[in-house]
């Protein structure tokens, strides 16, 4: 068996998508802290003093992804857990294809103000295998979560559900490295050899 985790130097993969929405808060937090304190100094600083709070928490976030995120591989499959208690289990044979899968943020809830601007985190695309297998979830799901898992394609012969390990986002080459060698060794029909 050999696992596999995020690696910290991934962190602006992780901001990246939120670098826009940061700028426009800050750029909003500036104008609101100069019509409350009238005072371009003071707007600036507590502008970034916001922004940097909301820097911290998408940091926090971040680290408690990657000390709970570990893909691991064996004879038997792919396994992947998380920091809030999924588990995604897939054998050998009973991947698919490797292609380009989604992770969802936790959340589906928006970020939002009445009569403001709608923002909500999109699915996270990257590399990684395709195919029928077993999910395990959290004994507390929220109900959004539980709708979308209903919703899941489920083999009727095994039971299996359809399932999607992001290898890409514990290594964005994964193909090219350890975890490559991995799915060449077991699934040769799944990637050419490098």
């Amino acid at each position: 068996m050999e696992e596999f985790r995020i690696r910290q130097r991934a962190l602006g993969r992780f901001v990246a998508p939120f670098a826009l929405y940061l700028a426009l808060f800050f750029v909003v937090a500036v104008v609101l802290a100069g019509v409350l304190t009238r005072d371009g100094l003071w707007s600036l600083v507590l502008a970034t003093a916001a922004t940097g709070a909301l820097v911290g928490v998408l940091v926090s976030r971040y680290r408690r992804m990657v000390r709970g995120t570990v893909v691991r591989f064996s004879d038997a499959g792919v396994e992947m857990a998380d920091t809030y208690g999924f588990r995604l289990r897939l054998k050998w044979a009973d991947i698919e294809r490797v292609d380009a899968v989604e992770s969802r943020m936790p959340s589906a809830r928006r970020v939002t103000r009445p009569g403001g601007v709608r923002v909500r985190a999109g699915a996270m695309q990257s590399l990684g295998l395709v195919g029928w297998g077993e999910r395990e979830a959290p004994p507390r799901v929220s109900g959004w979560m539980c709708a979308h898992l209903d919703r899941v394609p489920v083999d009727p012969a095994t039971g299996l559900q359809r399932l999607s390990i992001p290898l890409g986002a514990v290594e964005p080459l994964w193909e090219h490295g350890r975890m490559g060698e991995w799915v060449r060794r077991h699934r040769p029909d799944l990637m050419p050899r490098s």
